[in-house]
């Protein structure tokens, strides 16, 4: 059989037709030319899959009986729909017919030949960005430094506190930049008053302590140093009873132990100890020793320090820069803080403390009228109560005053008679300035500069100072000026001052004897006068941090905490990070347009 003398000479074998060496010009010769099979172009070749052709193509390609006869075989007088796409699937271009329209064949989609490109195009502009990354310049930033905590316990004559401290674990200049985190103040009295009860002096902290469990962030417990030191009270029991000292701080010591804090010890701090670390607070919080600028870097500022007036309940201090070495070495101490060298001036007074003075003039009182119904001319008129000889006379304080045969059980009646001449006669009883063996002297022979300078007084300094310039409503800018409201406090009776503060409690009678004494001290005592007391400044707080020696005792202590460095961080700049961000989105983008693509080509028809 034939189309136009072209289709001699074909034999089937099976479902294929086995194809001569077309003649040239031939139209199996333009099919077999355009056929690819291995790199192969052999018309021997098999064209499988095509027997639905040839009723077709026979047939002048509309599905009628081929030309000069019926259909032979078994191929029918219709194409079989789907044979051509398999047999193109196998590499096989359709055979082209004259009858055919070439404009249904289509060539492979372009986004195959886009797919194929893909994977190296990736990789080539993953290549690009590497060495972009590697020509960016970077720079080592600091990762922001943690925290750590320290926790001291204030334990005072009167009452504990404890404070809870942190600053940046990197320090600057070998000294924390301490901040005050939270505090607590331990319900009842201070653990010396526990001398009878050891054990109790410990159980008396835990409240505070769970506190500080909650305070400082878990993770850092152990890391987090505890301490606790103990001032005049302490020591005045130290002095009449070393066993029962002894057996408070072990106490003390076994509570605390208890807790995963690093515990550091608990000791008695000794008068100058305490003097100094409550200078350091207060010009660490005045910010006198190191600064923060705008620009947020740590700097020392030129200005000067202060000193310091700190009044406790059994004690009082006084510590002030100086330039000149002190006459007596016991005065004098040097300190190394945030990189710079300060010779302080110190001393503390042991039983120049506010309650200790108040037993102190009691006993004078007991001991000039030797009667069961005296009068005290510091208390206000119209004020009395029982005494009991044993309250007085225990303290060492007043054990030159005590008289050589009393009954420690008895009682006296006092009343008060507001006599503001009397009371400082009284009150200057307690300072001895007769003799010196140094060039000057403040009391009791005791060596001391000039003072010069501004000057800082707190804790009972300010409580003083603040009923007569808030409750008594007076003013206290100049010395004379203390003096005056002074001697106003002290003529009041006992209902006035009821009236004008009825929530003092316990503390109102004893407001004009603890006035009387801070104005004594600061000018007989300590050497203040019209010019230098301008000076001084009374406050609590500094910021949201109180002022004691509990800070500068911190800020002592982490001379001795190593700091933890910094970890470093690669960091680029702002511009090149820019640069690099919109990179990396345009190739995601154009990943994005050719997946698209590749979409839509797949969904199209495929057509002869």
């Amino acid at each position: 059989m034939s189309v136009g003398g072209e289709w001699t000479g074909r034999r089937r074998v099976g479902n294929c037709l086995r194809v001569p060496e077309p003649r040239p010009g031939s139209w199996e010769g333009r099919v077999t030319q355009g056929r690819d099979l291995g790199g192969q172009n052999d018309s021997s070749q098999y064209l499988c899959h095509l027997r639905s052709l040839e009723p077709a193509l026979e047939g002048g390609g509309r599905g009628g009986p081929p030309v000069g006869g019926a259909s032979s075989g078994r191929c029918r007088s219709g194409p079989r729909p789907g044979r051509l796409s398999r047999g193109r699937d196998l590499g096989l271009p359709a055979p082209r017919h004259p009858s055919v329209s070439t404009s249904s064949v289509r060539a492979p989609p372009m986004a195959r030949n886009v797919l194929l490109l893909l994977p190296p195009l990736l990789l080539a502009a993953a290549g690009l960005t590497g060495l972009l990354l590697l020509c960016v310049s970077t720079r080592d930033v600091r990762e922001p430094p943690t925290l750590k905590y320290g926790i001291v316990l204030d334990a005072g004559s009167s009452h504990t506190s404890m404070f809870i401290y942190k600053w940046p674990a990197d320090k600057e200049n070998d000294t924390g930049i301490v901040g005050q985190h939270s505090s607590c103040h331990v319900r009842g009295s201070g653990i010396s008053s526990y001398a009878d009860n050891p054990s109790g002096a410990g159980q008396s902290l835990a409240e505070c302590l769970d506190q500080a469990l909650r305070d400082v962030p878990k993770n850092r417990h152990v890391g987090t140093p505890l301490y606790l030191g103990a001032t005049a009270g302490m020591r005045l029991l130290n002095l009449t009873s070393p066993e029962a000292s002894a057996s408070v701080l072990a106490a003390v010591t076994r509570k605390l132990s208890q807790y995963p804090f690093d515990f550091r010890g608990a000791r008695i701090l000794s008068g100058q100890e305490e003097g100094v670390f409550g200078w350091v607070t207060a010009n660490y919080l005045l910010e006198n020793f190191i600064k923060y600028d705008w620009a947020g870097r740590w700097f020392r500022p030129r200005k000067g320090t202060l000193g310091a007036m700190d009044l406790g309940g059994a004690s009082t201090q006084i510590t002030f820069e100086t330039a000149s070495p002190a006459e007596d070495p016991s005065n004098e101490v040097q300190l190394r803080l945030y990189g710079q060298h300060y010779r302080v001036y110190t001393h503390s007074f042991l039983c120049y403390g506010r309650d200790q003075v108040l037993q102190r003039l009691l006993a004078s009182v007991l001991q000039a009228h030797k009667q069961t119904h005296s009068s005290h001319p510091c208390w206000p008129k119209g004020y009395s109560t029982q005494v009991a000889l044993r309250d007085v006379f225990e303290s060492p304080c007043t054990a030159g005053q005590r008289p050589q045969t009393f009954h420690s059980s008895d009682r006296v009646h006092l009343s008060g008679s507001s006599n503001p001449a009397l009371c400082r006669s009284l009150v200057l009883g307690l300072f001895n300035i007769s003799s010196c063996r140094f060039s000057r002297c403040s009391f009791n022979g005791v060596f001391q500069p000039p003072v010069a300078g501004n000057f800082i007084g707190f804790s009972a300094f300010f409580y003083t100072v603040d009923f007569l310039r808030t409750v008594m409503g007076l003013p206290v800018t100049t010395i004379e000026q203390l003096e005056a409201a002074v001697v106003t406090l002290c003529n009041q009776a006992w209902s006035e001052l009821q009236a004008r503060a009825p929530d003092q409690g316990d503390r109102l009678p004893h407001y004009c004897a603890g006035a009387m004494f801070v104005q004594q001290l600061l000018s007989r005592g300590y050497g203040f006068d019209q010019r230098t007391f301008g000076g001084v400044t009374f406050q609590k707080k500094a910021g949201d941090t109180a002022v004691g020696w509990a800070l500068g005792y911190m800020l002592n202590l982490t001379n001795l905490i190593p700091a933890e460095p910094s970890r470093l961080l690669k960091g680029t700049d702002f511009s090149s990070w820019v640069v690099l961000l919109l990179l990396f989105a345009a190739l995601l983008l154009a990943a994005l347009v050719l997946l698209l693509c590749q979409a839509r080509s797949t969904k199209s028809p495929s057509a002869i």
